[in-house]
């Protein structure tokens, strides 16, 4: 007959936060160990991709580690991925460039009507 396995916690309840596996020990005894949640990579705030060279970490688990592993260095590190800061910094170039195309041809609209 197969050895009894008690609870080292208080919740007996088969949740999420409760899990756990049967491991054998040393002594030959049955315990179990409880098993933490998986983590999830952070993910781009626009196209929703992990972030790569950030670590998934459970949220409280940030907070150990090091600046330098939270984030990357570029403008909006541990944000965005590398592709859409290559979107953003490209738009905003070609929307100064549409509002300088736009002041151009005004100018030269009254250059016109002067004449």
């Amino acid at each position: 007959m197969a050895q009894r396995v008690t609870l080292r916690k208080r919740t007996p309840y088969n949740t999420t936060s409760n899990r756990r596996r049967v491991v054998k020990t040393p002594g030959g005894k049955l315990v179990y160990h409880h098993i933490g949640k998986l983590a999830s990579a952070p993910k781009c705030g626009d196209c929703g991709v992990a972030l790569p060279g950030i670590p998934a970490l459970r949220p409280r688990q940030y907070a150990t580690i090091s600046k330098r592993q939270k984030t990357v260095n570029r403008a909006y590190g541990g944000s965005r991925c590398g592709d859409c800061v290559k979107q953003r910094i490209l738009r905003a170039f070609l929307v100064e460039e549409a509002k300088i195309v736009k002041r151009v041809i005004k100018t030269q609209q009254q250059a016109a009507k002067r004449k």
